[in-house]
């Protein structure tokens, strides 16, 4: 969920890479038309595992990937104008709206239709809770959590996640008189509070193909470790998309749940925080220590 200030995510400056001219063609060919990695590796003159590997390490996705990411991005861009939801399917390349799921554009969270209506019909529960870190805010649908906020005024994380699903139903409801919220208002205060989460934690995870690896590898770097944004690149196989890891880290709206808190500067320094350095500075000392945050801090 974006939160009051601007993501402060940089990365440490790296050599100039230059990308084969091939892969530009091929990144060029996949804006316009829909090919199979067959014919595109034909009409750039690479091998197609070549083209699968290499276009993967310059760009951070597949050629596939890049597709359906162009292709998703082309129906957002329809249905926000208002477009007929069938026109905007055909028009962006999925030949039928089955084709939409397959594709895995199920990524939009939310039916084509509620996109377009900005997520009218949809229902978001949400509630706060005061922690050593803050004020925290805790928000799902019946998917899972969809966002974790941190912050000192309920009313400014309140009206961020209204910007978030401005034409949601948003329920304000006590953690204690909702069934479903209230296991999950508990499990983030136990992550907050640097203690396991008795439930399990679901989390309904909106992004691009890019963006969801990206998540993934954070949820897998241990607690009491960090990684810088390079090593994350090169752990999801894209050694050349340090910039585009901390870009993703930056989008994260999960607070804890997706541990962006664990990634560095390749020189060690602590880098941005979209909920603030000393939140991140606090997590990080807290997880290394394995104790509880220090009580009457203020972290604001």
């Amino acid at each position: 969920m974006p939160t009051t200030t601007a993501p402060q995510y940089s990365v440490a400056s790296q050599p100039a890479t230059v990308v084969d001219p091939r892969l530009l063609r091929a990144r060029t060919l996949l804006d316009t038309e829909d090919m199979g990695l067959s014919a595109l590796a034909v009409a750039v003159g690479i091998s197609p595992a070549h083209l699968q590997r290499r276009f993967r390490a310059s760009f951070g996705v597949s050629p596939a990937e890049y597709r359906a990411q162009r292709r998703l991005g082309s129906l957002k861009r329809s249905l926000k104008d208002g477009s007929d939801v069938s026109a905007a399917l055909y028009d962006a390349g999925f030949g039928s709206p089955s084709r939409i799921y397959e594709n895995g554009a199920a990524r939009i969270g939310m039916t084509p239709a509620n996109y377009r209506d900005g997520g009218l019909g949809q229902v978001v529960c949400w509630s706060t809770l005061s922690t050593r870190l803050g004020l925290a805010l805790v928000a799902a649908t019946q998917r899972g959590i969809c966002a974790v906020a941190l912050g000192e005024n309920e009313s400014e994380l309140a009206a961020e996640l209204r910007r978030e699903f401005p034409n949601a139903e948003l329920q304000r409801v006590d953690a204690g008189l909702d069934a479903f919220l209230a296991p999950r208002v508990r499990a983030i205060a136990d992550l907050l509070e640097d203690r396991a989460p008795a439930a399990r934690l679901d989390a309904e995870v909106r992004g691009t193909a890019f963006q969801a690896r990206v998540w993934d590898a954070l949820m897998r770097i241990p607690r009491g470790e960090t990684r810088s944004y390079a090593q994350v690149a090169i752990d999801i196989g894209a050694p050349n998309a340090a910039r585009a890891v901390a870009q993703a880290c930056a989008r994260n709206r999960l607070a804890v749940v997706v541990p962006c808190h664990r990634v560095v500067r390749g020189d060690g320094s602590p880098g941005g925080y979209r909920w603030g350095l000393p939140r991140k500075l606090a997590l990080l000392d807290a997880e290394r220590r394995e104790a509880p945050l220090p009580a009457g801090e203020g972290l604001g």
